[in-house]
């Protein structure tokens, strides 16, 4: 089978640019020897190993973009993405996050991968099942993210380091540390952000929610001036 034409094969066998071990065998099962294949597909650049038993197309198989948030789903799990990554594609951050961020209920670990950059953060397991949503992308891709609330309150229970004690110190946190923009606070829902609250049993995200719900109703006041 020429070249072309196996690529052919292949693709139409494998629909996704990211796909597991048993997929992979799947698709080379008219092989006598699929493994050796496998080998030959990773020297040849046509296929990359991400970690063991995950692979993505390379440049010259590949249809679309990978997807790293479904890839940092796969990785290691159960995860959602979630804290500054998703901030930042929410456009509520200023700056471009790299590294897929994640939450798991498992340890925390790091891993760096020809796709780049997965760092995974330990939260309590009974805040782990709230706020998560499944996001539906292109080429079929489905991946589990944190609603913008559950993103933020996800960073501010990891940032062990900063005390924010009142609604004064939470806005300095929101406004002057990670520098979101005070016109994009409505976005929050601040009756997700109380009900996370009591799942993290974290006086730190109550906080959080008073401030949300003080500062809509004075925007909301000043609007109506």
């Amino acid at each position: 089978m020429s070249r072309e034409l196996f690529r052919e094969h292949l693709r139409n066998r494998i629909a996704t640019e990211e796909f597991d071990y048993q997929t992979l065998l799947d698709a080379l099962r008219e092989y006598a020897h699929p493994r050796d294949k496998i080998t030959s597909l990773l020297r040849d650049g046509l296929i990359i190993r991400v970690k063991k038993g995950l692979y993505i197309f390379g440049d010259a198989f590949r249809r679309r973009p990978i997807s790293r948030e479904l890839l940092a789903n796969l990785i290691y799990g159960p995860s959602y993405i979630s804290l500054e990554y998703v901030l930042s594609i929410h456009g509520l951050i200023p700056e471009r996050v790299e590294t897929v961020t994640s939450v798991v209920y498992g340890r925390s670990r790091i891993f760096n991968t020809p796709a780049g950059r997965f760092t995974y953060r330990r939260i309590r397991p009974e805040a782990y099942s709230i706020g998560i949503t499944r996001i539906e992308a292109e080429g079929g891709v489905a991946y589990l993210a944190a609603s913008p609330e559950k993103a933020l309150a996800d960073l501010i229970v990891s940032d062990r380091g900063t005390k924010l004690a009142s609604g004064r110190a939470m806005e300095s946190y929101l406004l002057d540390h990670l520098r979101i923009d005070g016109d994009e606070l409505h976005r929050f829902d601040a009756a997700l952000v109380l009900t996370i609250a009591r799942r993290y049993r974290s006086r730190k995200i109550r906080i959080l929610a008073e401030f949300l719900t003080e500062r809509t109703s004075r925007d909301r006041e000043t609007r109506h001036e």
